[in-house]
């Protein structure tokens, strides 16, 4: 069974916003299938890839946060699924991104200097790192608050 129409743009799209294209389908496959979970030779026989690729898809989906392994009563095989709240654990997990640019910019600033055109511009991403970091953890937690209701 190979991936929807919809599936594959959603694949592209992912892959336009920087995910590597084979992690990309991986990740369409787990959100767009009916099943609860699925093996790594499920997705491989789905998506017509390599065992090999859909590996270092699940591993890379993994350390993100965005897919678990599952225990699968009768299998001997390891069942992946989408983590439940996943988007919001991967942008939570942005958060240390977030601060390394913060503190880039603020190295920058003091070896440009601050009343400097390149200062200024590395000001500019400070400030704008800055208020993700203040800012991204309320959205988060608002949008939680909200799928609790």
């Amino acid at each position: 069974m190979a991936l929807s129409d919809p599936a594959e743009r959603l694949a592209l799209a992912l892959t336009e916003g920087g995910l590597q294209r084979m992690t990309a389908r991986v990740l369409a496959a787990l959100l767009f299938t009916e099943r609860e979970t699925m093996t790594a030779g499920e997705i491989a026989d789905t998506l017509t890839i390599s065992s090999g690729s859909v590996s270092t898809a699940l591993k890379s989906l993994s350390t993100v946060g965005l897919i678990e392994r599952v225990p699968a009563p009768g299998s001997r095989r390891e069942h992946f699924r989408l983590r439940e709240g996943a988007w919001a654990t991967l942008m939570s997990g942005q958060n240390a991104m977030i601060g390394t640019m913060r503190e880039a910019a603020d190295e920058g600033i003091t070896v440009t200097g601050a009343d400097s055109v390149a200062g200024a511009r590395l000001a500019e991403m400070r400030d704008f790192y800055d208020y993700l970091w203040r800012e991204l953890p309320v959205l988060i937690d608002r949008w939680r608050d909200g799928r609790r209701r």
